[in-house]
């Protein structure tokens, strides 16, 4: 068991909040039509992305997912510029023109979300590798859904970082579901860590609601991985409580099924942990999520106040 800072567990909850907030505003933002696009929620899933995110070190990276807001403001992203970008205005991450699946901040770590299932699993055996051959003691944990380890380009990815020990974790956050199927329809195993045992490289199984393990295994994993034992595979089981997409009719699960989850809430979890073991007080916690809601209506304000793309920019960041 890793000692975990009363800061770092009081950042780790900030966050958790902070992701929540953030994406309620922007299911709220969407039914209302001001995000363009689609946007992939992750209420739900809070403590299985930042709760490994801060068991890295600062400098350490990240490839994100469509369904990546947790993942990258686990990160310590800049909450203005993610809401802008959102809005599709000129001060966000992409000049207001990637939207909700393309967020990147290089400069902290975050080498970019990504439209493409699996797509970033080739991106981060490439980053472990020139962390590799420069020896900057950096590791890379490359997130990725349940779906997405039936890509061919999973298994590339875990043949090739095997092969050549690359300080690489690969996180996978199964929330049971890719879209609509359901896991036990889509492969004949119980548990995507088995899939470890092909490549020579351990796999481990943690509980993705549960803050405080997610950041001690996950610390200890990255541990493992920066000494040059090569890769490992993280299955973090968790569930998101919201549909696939904004489009997502849900008919595939029950309402019975989503209200068990809800019950074993990631942040209400973890806000009983710090109570229990005296880490905090109510009145300090209470705090830590109005300041959340706060920022995140800060980062509103931000983005509201931000200008358009210019037109003649238009053809700017463009590949024809």
């Amino acid at each position: 068991m890793i000692d975990i800072s009363k800061e770092t567990i009081l950042e780790m909850y900030k966050r958790m909040n902070e992701a929540r907030a953030f994406e309620e505003k922007v299911s709220y933002f969407f039914a209302r039509g001001m995000v363009h696009g689609t946007t992939h929620l992750s209420i739900g899933q809070e403590a299985s992305s930042v709760g490994a995110c801060m068991a890295l070190n600062n400098d350490d990276l990240i490839t994100s997912t469509h369904r990546g807001h947790s993942q990258v403001i686990g990160k310590g992203i800049d909450l203005n510029k993610m809401m802008a970008e959102l809005l599709g205005k000129y001060t966000g991450y992409c000049k207001g023109k990637g939207g909700s699946m393309h967020i990147a901040d290089v400069d902290a770590g975050n080498l970019g979300a990504n439209g493409v299932v699996g797509g970033g699993h080739g991106i981060a055996v490439g980053a472990a590798l020139t962390q590799q051959m420069k020896k900057t003691g950096k590791v890379v944990l490359c997130f990725f859904g349940d779906g997405a380890s039936n890509e061919g380009s999973f298994h590339e990815a875990l043949n090739l970082a095997s092969v050549w020990k690359l300080p690489v974790i690969f996180y996978c956050e199964n929330n049971l579901y890719g879209m609509s199927v359901p896991q036990n329809k889509a492969m004949n195993i119980k548990n995507i860590a088995d899939r470890a045992k092909s490549y020579g490289i351990p796999g481990h199984i943690i509980d993705g609601n549960n803050a405080v393990e997610v950041y001690n295994r996950t610390k200890e994993i990255a541990k493992y991985v920066r000494e040059g034992n090569g890769p490992v595979l993280i299955e973090s089981k968790t569930y998101r409580w919201l549909g696939h997409s904004k489009s997502d009719a849900q008919i595939y699960r029950s309402k019975e099924e989503v209200e068990e989850w809800k019950s074993k809430c990631p942040i209400k979890q973890l806000r009983n942990y710090i109570i229990e073991n005296k880490i905090s007080t109510e009145e300090e916690l209470d705090k830590i999520e109005n300041n959340a809601r706060e920022s995140i209506e800060k980062a509103v304000e931000f983005a509201n106040n931000s200008p358009n793309p210019p037109i003649e920019t238009i053809t700017e960041d463009v590949y024809a």
